[in-house]
């Protein structure tokens, strides 16, 4: 086996990951590093944080691939003066380069939506907005292996991602049946359309937002009480935005692997276990005491 280029890295991610499949306005590709250095260890991570680079440097990565880009919206500089510089500039020094796959990984065939769907258990799967072909788009929706009630699904679901601060939270009856289901990894409460026309029991995604949120349920609740014993669905199930997207490295870091060695070159990988979720506690009402 010989050894790989970042290159050759970026090649093998690219046929997995097109970036002309990525939003127009998502930022994707090579963030810095040079393609003809070498590359023996890659590490995969939601975020281009500090933390993570710390980790890489330490670990003695050559390459850390992100989901997240570390340059989405446009800046005026990369001064070491400013919090995206400074990483741009330890990254440079430490000979470590940067990639992300972002919207285009989130689509693809073995990408965000495939492996949280996989993670909640999901088995025949399909897009729930179809890209090009029948394989590809945003979500999936597919079904159970056995229906369960809400409350048990919402717990499956927090066994099967990181712990985080916010946890899993649940809106719809907890009893309530659910055997067809619809995941977004990432923000999804811009495709409840697509969910509603998938006639799903339950969707899973992060960052739902109270007023859609509360229109989806009020909706179904009107709606299932037009229909007589109909079912409030679809429910809802949020969890936290890094949470959703995790389940991915792991797939990442194995198609690379297997990619690489199908080329006649090898890598090592590692998934950072790393919680870059930016919430760090979360506090309840303490009941009252005896007065």
């Amino acid at each position: 086996m010989s050894t790989a280029s970042v290159a050759d890295v970026v090649r093998v991610l690219e046929h997995r990951y097109p970036p002309a499949t990525a939003e127009d306005w998502d930022a994707v590709g090579l963030v810095a590093g040079d393609p003809a250095a070498p590359v023996s260890r890659v590490l995969f991570a939601v975020d281009p944080v500090a933390a993570v680079l710390d980790e890489a440097v330490e670990w003695g990565a050559d390459l850390v691939v992100t989901h997240h880009p570390l340059l989405l919206r446009g800046i005026h500089s990369v001064a070491a003066t400013t919090f995206k510089g400074a990483l741009l500039h330890r990254l440079i020094r430490s000979g470590v380069a940067l990639y992300a796959a972002h919207t285009n990984a989130d689509a693809a065939v073995g990408g965000v939506a495939d492996a949280l769907a996989a993670a909640v258990g999901l088995v025949d799967t399909v897009p729930l907005v179809a890209g090009d072909d029948e394989a590809t788009g945003i979500g999936r929706v597919g079904t159970l292996a056995s229906p369960t009630t809400l409350r048990a699904f919402a717990q499956r679901v927090a066994d099967a991602v990181p712990a985080t601060a916010q946890g899993v939270r649940f809106a719809g009856d907890p009893d309530g049946r659910v055997g067809r289901v619809a995941v977004v990894g990432g923000s999804g409460d811009s495709l409840f359309d697509a969910v509603r026309a998938a006639g799903v029991d339950a969707y899973v995604t992060a960052d739902l937002r109270h007023h859609p949120a509360s229109e989806l349920r009020e909706r179904a609740e009107f709606e299932a009480g037009l229909g007589g014993d109909a079912a409030a669905t679809p429910y809802l199930v949020d969890l936290a935005h890094f949470a959703s997207e995790w389940p991915w490295l792991a797939y990442a870091a194995r198609d690379l692997e297997a990619d690489l060695a199908a080329r006649g070159t090898t890598v090592e990988t590692r998934v950072s276990t790393l919680r870059t979720d930016p919430w760090t506690g979360r506090l309840t009402a303490q009941p009252e005491g005896p007065s």
